[in-house]
Parts: structure tokens; C-alpha cells; sequence
């Protein structure tokens, strides 16, 4: 499949999407906390997508079995694509959110990991520095670079700070389909892939952990987690390539203060 070039408008129609994504963000963020149910942040996401005239982007997404969830919730071990249910949310957790919102026809996407209560260091530094993973490597996100910046990007910051940085799972190209062309890995060779050009958009979803890179599937055929037990942590945003700094299409607002 060819890699789409947005223009102008199909990018703003992106962005009205992105911001749809962020405000739900901004609402879980405000009902995470110990006691709260993934079920119940999913039901925040499904209230707040309907007030809005927007479309969960992972409701019924084919797989295994078509997704049961308006977002992926994944509770520590868990990396990516947990299905949200009746798990009880408890002090001292972490909980990545993967939001995805289809409006007019165009998606947007981001995921953010969100401490429960009052977490361990370690836990506080592993959500601190996957954020920051995810600044690098929009930041080598530039037209004239190759797809493989953005991955190096990432692998070299994991490297540099001990963690696992997860393989097997990664970013996306992203507009009319949740999922286009091109693949975006978390480790890559900066002189190689596609070449960035304005009116590329992509999700780059760092993902990284306390432990080893090694991942496995839990029986339900959706939740990947790391095979040693280990925290995991995820920040995504869906940005646009642009003649200067990619544009994130998915900005947050201010964060909330319990």
C-alpha cells in the first residue's frame, strides 16, 4: 500500500480528531484513580466520545476476535491492547490509555500511561522517561530524514537509560485508516526507511520497560505483556510532517492535579 500525503485539509480534519482524543485523555486522566474500574475509564471514553458526534477508532477493530473496547487499557505488566473490564484499578499502579477517535472520516491517536495514586520511584522515572522517549523521537521527525530516525531515536534513548525497548509492536501511519502504511519501530537505522516528507502522518508510540524487551499474549489474544513481569510504559501522539517540526495533531491540555 502507498504512503498517503495529507494536505491542508485532510490534516485540520486530523487535528478536529487529535482534539477529540486529547479532551477524552484530559477526562480519564480525571477519573484515574484507586478503586476505579478499566471498565469504568472505558465507559468515560465511550460518554465523552458521543457527546462529541466521534467514533471509538478500536471498537470492533478486527483480530482475534473484533475489540470489545473503546480504548486499550493495560495495567502494568501489561504493554498494549488491554481490553478494559472489571480489573480494579489499585494505589500504586500504572495504566497506559490508548485513545483512538474517528471523526468526518479521519483518526486520531494517542496513548499516555497514568500513575495510580502515589507510585514507586521507579515506576515514576519508567513514565517519565517513555514520555520523554516520545519527545526525542518526534523530534527527529523532520522531512529530509528516513523513517529510521524516529526509531533510532527511541532505541538509543532506551539504551542509553536501561530499559527494554519493546519490538515486536510500534507506531503507525494514520488518516483515513486507523492503520496505513508506514510501519513505525521502535528501533531503526537513521539512514534507512522511508524518506519524511510534508504531509506524512504518523503514530509514534514509544514502549518501554522496567525489565527485558521480551513480550507474550495473554489467552484473551489481545493483551501483550512483558514476558519477565516487568512494568511497561506507553506515550503516543499522532503528528503531521511539515517543512520544519512535525506538528502534533493530538496535544494535550493541561494536566490535572489530584
Amino acid at each position: 500500500m502507498p504512503i498517503t500525503i495529507k494536505n491542508a485539509s485532510e490534516i485540520n480534519r486530523m487535528r478536529d480528531a487529535g482534539h477529540v482524543v486529547a479532551l477524552v485523555h484530559r477526562r480519564i486522566e480525571e477519573a484515574v484513580r484507586p478503586g476505579v474500574t478499566t471498565g469504568d475509564l472505558d465507559a468515560v471514553a465511550r460518554d465523552t466520545l458521543n457527546e462529541l458526534g466521534a467514533r471509538s477508532s478500536f471498537l470492533g477493530y478486527p483480530g482475534p476476535y473484533p475489540f470489545p473496547g473503546n480504548i486499550c487499557a493495560s495495567v502494568n505488566d501489561e504493554i498494549v491492547h488491554g481490553i478494559p473490564g472489571r480489573r480494579v484499578l489499585r494505589e500504586g499502579d500504572i495504566i497506559s490509555v490508548d485513545v483512538g477517535a474517528i471523526v468526518d472520516g479521519y483518526h486520531g491517536d494517542s496513548a499516555w500511561t497514568y500513575p495510580v495514586g502515589r507510585v514507586s520511584d521507579d515506576a515514576a522515572r519508567l513514565l517519565r522517561d517513555t514520555e520523554a522517549a516520545l519527545d526525542v523521537a518526534i523530534a527527529a521527525a523532520l522531512s529530509g530524514n528516513r523513517l529510521g530516525a524516529v526509531g533510532y531515536a527511541v532505541q538509543r534513548f532506551g539504551d542509553e537509560y536501561g530499559y527494554g525497548v519493546v519490538l515486536g509492536y510500534g507506531g503507525h501511519g494514520i488518516g483515513r485508516q486507523m492503520h496505513e502504511e508506514p510501519h513505525v519501530p521502535n528501533v531503526g537505522d537513521p539512514n534507512k526507511g522511508v524518506l519524511l516528507r510534508p504531509g506524512i502522518t504518523l503514530a509514534i508510540e514509544p514502549m518501554l520497560n522496567l525489565g527485558a524487551a521480551d513480550t507474550d499474549v495473554l489467552a484473551d489474544q489481545w493483551t501483550v505483556v512483558t514476558a519477565d513481569g516487568s512494568l511497561s510504559a506507553h506515550f503516543e501522539h499522532t503528528v503531521a510532517i511539515t517543512d520544519g517540526e512535525a506538528q502534533v495533531l493530538t496535544e494535550r491540555f493541561a494536566s490535572v492535579v489530584h
